[in-house]
C-alpha cells in the first residue's frame, strides 16, 4: 500500500478473534498456522504476533520474503513458505535465515544443493502433488526425488506436506480419499528413508471434515479469520461458530435527495423510483468494494441493512437511507460487520462473495491489502 492514504474506509482487525479461533483448533503444537498473502489481507506482523502470544511454534507464509520479514521482526518460529524459492537468491535467505522452504522438482532440489555451503546442512521441505495439479512431486518422481536427496545429504528434509484440491466439495469425498491414500503412500517411501518427517496435509477443510487423515501439522487457513470453506454446501454447520476477525467501515460524506426519475451516478444504472434519501460513502472499487457489487449488496448503518444503489465508484457508493432517521454525515456505514439490530444481521464476507460468484477469501484479501488496517 502507499504511504499516504487514498480512502477514508477502515478494516478494522479483531486480533482476539483471530486468537480464539486459533485456540478451538488444538494443540499449537500440532498447528501450522496459514498467514501467506500478508495474512489472508489481515496483515501479517500484527497477526503474527497474536498467534505468537496463543502460542504458535509454526507459520506457513507463501513467500521467502515473507518468511524473511518475520525472521527480521525476531520471529523463532519454524517457517514454511508455500511457494518454494523462485530463485538462487531465494535459497540463500532460506538458508541464511533457517527457513524450511520447499523442494518442488528437481530443479529447485539442485539449486537448494548448490546453495549450501560445504560442511553445512539445510533444513528443507517437500512439497508433493497429491492431485491438486500445482507445485510439487507426483509418484512417478518419487524414485529421483529419493536418489537426489540421498546423493545431497546436506539437504535435510524435515516436512513433507500436500493439498487437498476439494475437501470442501461433498460430491468429492472420493477424490479426496484417494488424494489422501495417494498422499499416504508416497509420505510412506520418503520416510522410509528420512524417518523424521513430519507430515501435513488436512487444511481447514479436511480438518473440519476428515480428521481420520490428520498428519503430525495441520494448516489452518480460512478458519483462522473466521471463514467457513463449507459455506454453501450442506456440510456448513461443520465450520461453524468462527468469529469474523475483519470489519470494514467507511464513512458517510454527503446526504443528498433524489426526486423521482433523478438518478445517481455513472451510467445512470439507477434511478429513483420515488423520492429517496441517499447517503454517499466513502468507498469504492480502489479500496475492495467490487464494481461488480453495483445494485447488489447491503451495508449497515445504525444497525440496520441499506441497499448500495447506482454504479460503484473509485472511491465512493451510494446507498439508500429513506427507512432510517437520524443519520448523519461522519456516520460509519459498515461494509462487513458492524453491530446490528435486533431482527437485522450485518454483512459478511460470505454473503459478498456470493454476490461476486467468489469466496470469501478474495473478499477479504481485496479490502485487507487496499485500505489502512486498525487493530483492536
Amino acid at each position: 500500500m502507499s504511504e499516504c492514504t487514498f480512502s477514508p474506509s477502515l478494516c478494522h482487525i479483531n486480533l482476539s478473534a483471530l486468537t480464539r479461533n486459533f485456540f478451538r483448533m488444538g494443540d499449537p503444537a500440532e498447528l501450522l498456522p496459514v498467514i501467506k498473502s500478508d495474512a489472508y489481507g489481515h496483515g501479517l506482523m500484527p497477526c503474527a504476533r497474536a498467534l505468537d502470544k496463543a502460542g504458535a511454534i509454526n507459520f506457513a507464509v507463501g513467500t521467502v520474503s515473507e518468511g524473511k520479514a518475520l525472521r527480521l521482526a525476531g520471529f523463532h518460529q519454524h517457517i514454511v513458505p508455500l511457494l518454494g524459492a523462485g530463485s538462487l537468491d531465494d535459497w540463500l535467505v532460506s538458508f541464511s535465515l533457517g527457513l524450511t522452504t520447499p523442494i518442488v522438482d528437481m530443479e529447485s532440489l539442485k539449486m537448494a544443493a548448490h546453495t549450501c555451503p560445504d560442511h553445512e546442512t539445510m533444513g528443507v521441505a517437500i512439497a508433493l502433488n497429491s492431485g491438486m495439479g500445482r507445485l510439487g512431486f507426483s509418484e512417478a518422481d518419487m524414485p529421483d526425488l529419493i536418489e537426489g536427496l540421498r546423493r545431497y545429504p546436506m539437504l535435510k528434509p524435515e516436512l513433507v506436506f500436500s493439498h487437498f484440491a476439494c475437501a470442501d466439495m461433498p460430491e468429492e469425498t472420493e477424490y479426496t480419499a484417494a488424494q489422501h491414500d495417494r498422499f499416504s503412500g508416497m509420505a510412506k517411501a520418503l520416510r522410509a528413508f528420512f524417518p523424521s518427517l513430519v507430515t501435513s496435509l488436512n487444511n481447514s477443510a479436511g480438518m473440519q471434515t476428515y480428521p481420520h487423515t490428520a498428519n503430525e501439522l495441520l494448516r489452518p487457513g480460512i478458519t483462522l479469520y473466521g471463514g467457513n470453506p463449507f459455506h454453501g454446501t450442506p456440510w456448513a454447520s461443520k465450520a461453524s461458530g468462527f468469529e469474523w476477525v475483519m470489519s470494514v467501515s467507511a464513512p458517510i460524506l454527503q446526504i443528498r435527495r433524489l426526486q423521482a426519475g433523478e438518478s445517481t451516478s455513472y451510467g445512470r444504472l439507477f434511478t429513483a423510483p420515488h423520492p429517496m434519501t441517499i447517503a454517499v460513502l466513502g468507498i469504492g472499487y480502489a479500496s475492495g468494494f467490487a464494481r461488480a457489487l453495483s445494485n447488489m449488496c447491503d451495508v449497515l448503518i445504525k444497525g440496520r441493512r441499506c441497499p448500495q444503489i447506482g454504479r460503484v465508484c473509485m472511491g465512493m457508493i451510494m446507498v439508500d437511507i429513506s427507512a432510517i432517521a437520524g443519520v448523519e454525515v461522519g456516520d460509519l456505514a459498515w461494509i462487513l460487520g458492524g453491530d446490528p439490530l435486533p431482527g437485522q444481521r450485518s454483512v459478511n464476507a460470505d454473503e459478498m462473495a456470493d454476490a461476486l460468484g467468489t469466496i470469501s477469501y478474495e473478499v477479504l484479501c481485496r479490502f485487507g491489502m487496499s485500505n489502512q488496517r486498525i487493530y483492536h
